[in-house]
């Protein structure tokens, strides 16, 4: 049999974030629980940890009025530091999600023979290139359009000497 692997703390987070920004309404505890287990996939204990995690980084703001917690999270322009942080805590989750896509590429790739051999077939090219290229310049000065020109200076002079 296989276990289903549960959401890490950092998906947690992201899904409850959506939440807010989509939804842009105040909740409490036990309405979050509801909807989070429903439409995000967190599980109903685990949300209040998830919440207490995201007012403890200023993701999310927490008031306390009367017997109960209202929660709230309004768009990143309107909320200043709080924005810029979401933004920070954004890119750092696209950035560790870049990271795991690049070691998932890197898994089971192997350079193959024909691979390994093309490479240096396009390395020898290359310096073969490189010298047919110092080779055109040392003979530059030897072109047609230089050496008609010294003709034409050679006339020039001889001109002048007469």
């Amino acid at each position: 049999m296989s276990k289903k692997k549960g959401l890490s703390a950092e998906e947690k987070r992201t899904r409850m974030m959506e939440i807010f920004f989509e939804t842009k309404d105040v909740f409490q505890l036990k309405d979050l629980e509801k909807l989070a287990s429903k439409e995000k996939g967190i599980t109903a204990m685990s949300v209040k940890v998830v919440l207490q995690s995201l007012v403890d980084d200023g993701m999310i703001d927490c008031e306390r009025i009367g017997t109960s917690n209202y929660y709230w999270a309004f768009s990143k322009q309107s909320q200043g530091m709080k924005g810029l942080t979401f933004q920070l805590w954004e890119g750092s989750q696209r950035h560790a999600n870049l990271q795991k896509s690049i070691e998932k590429a890197r898994i089971g790739w192997q350079e193959t023979d024909e691979q390994a051999m093309l490479t240096k077939e396009l390395s020898s090219f290359r310096n073969q290139r490189e010298q047919l290229k110092a080779e055109v310049e040392k003979y530059r000065e030897c072109g047609p359009r230089v050496v008609g020109e010294i003709c034409q200076a050679n006339k020039v002079a001889k001109e002048a000497a007469k």
